[in-house]
């Protein structure tokens, strides 16, 4: 009987080790199982299997399991699971990002021309930068830009444009002072060589990997004769002449700075949301929450700091001075502007925020509620010490007298 079930069992394992062995194909991106006369047969082995699962002891239920790939399980086979399906992987949906530079291929093909926007840094020294690009001699500073249109305030945005052609097209680029670049017919490794150059004039500069996921990659070419710049089917459109071409490209850029500095205190925001789920659990189960008055604070710190960035210092709320007697830029500017949903954005931002600060007050209560009950038990065990004493001191003057 032994001899038998060392047979049987070395039959069964052979027909697994057989019917699971993953090969590489060549018309598929994912591992597919071999489709062998043993697969056939599987069906029969796997009721044989569970005949034998009931009619066998647990000793050699044990030494049969060992005999079993890491692929597949015994409960697997019990409950009758093929063993393609076990190994086989879901087809993959293409990612929006696949799609998309597929689309961008097609633009560049039809004589388009690409814009990269990066937030880099909370803030640019824009009069550090323009002494090293005239030092570098590769980019031509042209002007200064202000967004509130005032001689008084410091300018907020330094335009320069490449000195070395490439191509016929011109290769322009936007500095703007709240540590966001946009660049206009840069080549990747161009624009990988000013995010570098751009290391040593940035101020609390932003983490590489959330520079590279919240850029913006957009497309342009030029509007007919006779046309007007314009935003159509996601594309930019710039007028021909060089009086405005400037002044368009700028305007294209500052609502394109908003939305990448828009995204990085998104993906921010997110970030904190996630140190704070914890917090949210342990309330949920009653437990104690592990989190000091200290870290609390600095937490609430964290959001109010960024609800002043969203709402008091940047342009998401309002439409700049700069475009106030531009009317056609001013159009331009709401259209791109609309474009990228920043108003929508930053109302979904401040909603997020007001529960975060709702989440925090919460915390902070008790914490401070936990910190009062601390104080009166130690007020309490004070109060009963100085009693114990007083009888003490009672019991010593009776007993003496």
């Amino acid at each position: 009987m032994n001899n038998y079930l060392k047979r049987r069992l070395s039959q069964l394992s052979g027909y697994i080790n057989q019917a699971t062995r993953p090969v590489k194909s060549a018309g598929y991106n994912r591992m597919s199982v071999v489709r062998t006369p043993q697969n056939l047969i599987h069906k029969d082995n796997n009721m044989k299997f569970k005949s034998f699962y009931r009619n066998s002891s647990t000793e050699s239920m044990k030494r049969y399991q060992n005999l079993l790939p890491k692929s597949v399980t015994s409960n697997q086979l019990i409950k009758g699971i093929s063993h393609e399906a076990a190994l086989s992987t879901p087809k993959k949906r293409i990612s929006f990002r696949k799609r998309r530079s597929e689309h961008h291929e097609q633009l560049v093909q039809n004589g388009y021309f690409n814009i990269t926007a990066f937030a880099t840094a909370e803030e640019y020294d824009l009069e550090k930068l323009l002494i090293a690009l005239k030092a570098q001699d590769l980019y031509e500073p042209q002007r200064f830009f202000n967004s509130d249109d005032s001689a008084v305030n410091e300018p907020d945005v330094l335009y320069a444009v490449a000195k070395y052609q490439v191509g016929k097209e011109p290769r322009d680029i936007f500095f703007f002072r709240e540590g966001t670049v946009i660049m206009w017919n840069f080549s990747d490794m161009e624009s990988s060589n000013i995010l570098a150059f751009l290391k040593n004039y940035e101020q609390d500069s932003y983490e590489d990997n959330i520079v590279l996921d919240e850029m913006e990659l957009m497309f342009y070419n030029y509007a007919k004769e006779n046309q007007s710049a314009i935003l159509k089917n996601g594309n930019f459109y710039v007028s021909k002449t060089d009086d405005h071409n400037s002044l368009e490209k700028y305007t294209y850029s500052n609502a394109l700075s908003l939305s990448v500095k828009l995204g990085i205190w998104e993906a921010t925001l997110d970030r904190y949301i996630d140190s704070m789920a914890y917090i949210t659990e342990d309330l949920k189960q009653g437990k104690k929450i592990q989190i000091t008055h200290a870290e609390m604070l600095r937490k609430t710190g964290e959001l109010f700091a960024l609800r002043h960035l969203i709402n008091l210092s940047s342009d998401l709320l309002d439409t700049p001075d700069f475009y106030w007697d531009r009317e056609q830029l001013e159009n331009l500017y709401s259209q791109t502007y609309n474009h990228f949903n920043i108003s929508k954005r930053t109302r979904v931002m401040n909603e997020k925020l007001n529960h975060c600060v709702e989440l925090a007050d919460l915390v902070t209560s008790n914490l401070n509620d936990i910190h009062h009950v601390r104080l009166e038990k130690i007020i309490i065990y004070l109060i009963m010490i100085e009693v114990l004493f007083e009888f003490i001191h009672y019991a010593e003057r009776y007993y003496g007298a």
